[in-house]
């Protein structure tokens, strides 16, 4: 990875959590509270296990459009997930050096839903004419950073939000958020002892007043048992949709991932155990439940 593919990249992720911090109170909650607790001293030593992106499955964006962008600064493609309920393809990425985050993005399957809602859909996606990100300089931090916060399609009516809320809540938080990214991850296992598991971490968590998604659990477990990952639910947020209307809708959450060392690796040394050491990828029921974070079962309690 050359100086300025890592410099371009920092540019572009400190973008994103620059305006994701704005748009989601938690986080600086969080961190302040780890801050407090002495558990770490400063915001940046938090290890950011995954970043994830939503998006709208057309042929002129989703993620074959999405993915040029990670995939030009040395991200590799990995495994594919299909969440059947939801409707939803997805894949991850691994990073170019280890202390970037995996990138993880989901596309909703448009011609899985119902005629009415596709034709919502495209009538906002249709104003993209062709793949935004062909037109971009990838090499300019700048202009990847502008592009990944600007608005695509017009503001929604509530009335078609509302609509697509009721067959598929997360076509309706994409319709309305666009490109935002939908959420970072603390990587709870490089944490100090004491907080270092889920289990430990989500009682500091909701010791400082944090709401837990309980979907399937508190904690999200993988069937090797070597992924554990938790999040809180997303805030409400009062949302201004097409002539000036104002509701309250979900916004984004925080996620928590406990990566466990690999049974090949277990007789390491804990000051020894590296990233390559730990359960990588992803885990399909995991992420279907941590989805619903911004689904209105969770947010509604």
């Amino acid at each position: 990875m050359s100086t300025d593919q890592k410099e371009t990249l920092t540019f572009v992720l400190n973008g994103l959590m620059r305006r994701y911090k704005e748009r989601v109170p938690d986080v600086n909650h969080i961190l302040n509270a780890m801050v407090a607790e002495g558990i770490i001293q400063h915001a940046d030593e938090i290890e950011n296990d995954h970043i994830a992106f939503r998006t709208m499955g057309v042929p002129q964006l989703g993620i074959q459009s999405f993915e040029k962008i990670f995939l030009h600064y040395g991200y590799q493609k990995r495994d594919y997930f299909y969440f059947e309920g939801k409707k939803l393809n997805a894949y991850w990425f691994s990073p170019p050096e280890p202390h970037f985050p995996r990138i993880f993005v989901s596309e909703l399957r448009i011609q899985d839903l119902s005629e009415p809602i596709q034709k919502i859909i495209t009538s906002y996606t249709d104003e993209v004419k062709s793949d935004p990100v062909n037109a971009l300089d990838l090499n300019d931090p700048a202009a990847v950073d502008a592009f990944l916060h600007k608005p695509l399609w017009r503001k929604p009516t509530w009335k078609d939000y509302q609509a697509l809320q009721a067959e598929s809540e997360y076509a309706a938080w994409v319709i309305y958020n666009r490109y935002y990214l939908n959420h970072y991850t603390i990587s709870v296992h490089n944490l100090k002892k004491g907080y270092n598991t889920l289990p430990e971490f989500n009682a500091f968590l909701e010791h400082t007043g944090i709401k837990l998604n309980d979907s399937g659990g508190k904690i999200k477990t993988s069937p090797d048992g070597g992924l554990a990952q938790s999040s809180s639910v997303a805030e409400m947020i009062e949302a201004e949709f097409a002539e000036g209307e104002k509701h309250q809708i979900s916004g984004s959450y925080v996620e928590f991932a406990e990566r466990r060392v690999l049974p090949q690796f277990r007789h390491l040394p804990s000051d020894q155990i590296k990233r390559e050491h730990l359960r990588d990828g992803f885990e399909t029921n995991n992420a279907d439940r941590i989805f619903e974070s911004t689904f209105t079962s969770q947010t509604q309690k």
